[in-house]
């Protein structure tokens, strides 16, 4: 390992988790930043309209980006366990077929996203008035799948390796590059919803050739050789069975979503534009929490591969124990600052009070998630990604559309809809817990 790398298998594991996920967590931040100023700029410089109109595809955005993410998470796995376990052939062939299968899901998700945006939005009742704006930022948005994709799978190899400093710098000078021309793309050009995903996809270009020119040059464990990118077909299936479920377990989430904010837009544009506003708020708790995880993962991988079974417990135990109280902190934070937050995006009276109707149940809520995504990772951590995608879809995806068909369309109000997630969530908690326990007593050997 080098200075820039901590050892997931030695030293204290509390300490080191913590140092582990404080560049990540600044990552995280900034990929949420991208999001955030194309919503905040079009808010405050287009006006609540097109604010809707971005506001309308950010489940749809998630559905597909999930997919990369899941991805990515899967790669980190495979790659923390060759690490741990000291082999270098394994890893590499991981690398390389890793890139090339990141790379055409990116263009797959390109290509799936622009054709089915009109489709989709119409699918959810967009608001007529929104639709046009939606449907443009969706698809120029889409065009930056494949930079996605290849930024998320170096991501996964470089945390893997214990390096989390570097695509902290890397989307750093991305971050400020997307806001910059947020700001020139909205307010010189007067692009409007277009400008923004402009920014947007440019900024995401950006990251992914940071990224690949840094693995490219590495000497280390994260080496990637251009020419040898190619799929490998017993990796490639390895991949697969741990990332994709990664990666559906996410897009579940997503689409869970969508059904929600189908039943958001049964009321007015000024309350679709006050949950535009609110749900900023969860991606600004999730990231951070999303840090503890990689952590969780990345740790449980190592170790479990170097056959240290004592810290992949504590290493679960201590992932969950600062990803609950960070979601607790913050959620009750935000809330606590809850009109001046929603103000960055509008200064509407009517949207601001309609986001505090969102933030005012999702404030304390955000901690229970917690339970269920650090024992998904812990799960990842060990390999097995199938049964505790399973769970998700049944309490995540099946639980909140009969929650949708039966609570929320008897009292048709926003705290019936907002509910469910508090109940979703802690209802497929005690399922993953008890999955974990029950393959953490049977002790796996392998990947």
């Amino acid at each position: 390992m080098n200075s820039k790398k901590l050892d997931p298998c030695s030293g204290p594991l509390a300490k080191n988790i913590l140092a582990f996920s404080i560049p990540l967590i600044f990552s995280n931040l900034l990929q949420v930043l991208f999001n955030m100023s194309d919503i905040a700029v079009v808010g405050r410089f287009a006006g609540s309209i097109p604010l809707g109109s971005v506001g309308s595809t950010t489940q749809i955005i998630f559905l597909f980006t999930g997919i990369l993410i899941g991805l990515g998470a899967g790669i980190n796995v495979i790659a923390a366990f060759y690490i741990g376990s000291k082999n270098s052939k394994s890893l590499s062939d991981t690398i390389h077929t890793a890139a090339f299968i990141c790379l055409a899901a990116g263009i797959i998700l390109l290509a799936a996203g622009t054709i089915l945006a009109r489709p989709i939005l119409a699918a959810m009742n967009t608001k007529s008035e929104l639709m046009e704006g939606a449907v443009v930022y969706l698809r120029i948005y889409m065009l930056g799948m494949p930079a996605l994709a290849i930024y998320n799978f170096g991501n996964g190899v470089l945390s893997a390796t214990g390096d989390t400093k570097r695509p902290l710098i890397f989307l750093t000078v991305a971050g400020i590059i997307n806001i910059l021309l947020n700001l020139f793309f909205v307010i010189v050009c007067n692009l409007g919803t277009a400008g923004v995903a402009l920014a947007s996809i440019i900024s995401q270009y950006i990251s992914a050739a940071l990224i690949l020119l840094t693995m490219t040059r590495e000497k280390g464990a994260a080496n990637l050789v251009i020419f040898k990118i190619r799929p490998n077909s017993h990796m490639s299936l390895k991949i697969l069975k741990i990332g994709l479920p990664s990666g559906l377990q996410n897009a579940v989430f997503a689409f869970a979503n969508i059904f929600i904010q189908t039943g958001v837009n049964y009321f007015d544009a000024s309350m679709v534009a006050g949950n535009a506003a609110a749900s900023n708020a969860d991606p600004l708790v999730y990231d951070v929490m999303n840090a503890f995880y990689t952590a969780c993962a990345t740790f449980i991988g190592q170790n479990f591969g170097a056959g240290n079974r004592k810290r992949v417990l504590k290493s679960y135990f201590i992932s969950l124990a600062y990803s609950f109280t960070i979601a607790l902190v913050m959620g009750v934070g935000i809330f606590c600052i809850g009109r001046q937050f929603l103000s960055l995006f509008s200064t509407d009276a009517a949207v601001i009070d309609a986001g505090m109707q969102r933030l005012s149940i999702m404030s304390l809520s955000y901690c229970i998630s917690a339970f269920m995504d650090c024992t998904i990772a812990a799960s990842r951590g060990l390999g097995k990604t199938g049964i505790p995608s399973f769970i998700v879809i049944m309490g995540s995806c099946v639980f909140r559309i009969i929650w949708l068909c039966t609570v929320f369309a008897w009292f048709r109000t926003i705290p019936s809809l907002f509910l469910l997630y508090t109940f979703s969530w802690a209802i497929t908690a005690a399922a993953e817990i008890a999955y974990f326990i029950h393959i953490y007593k049977k002790k796996p050997s392998v990947i």
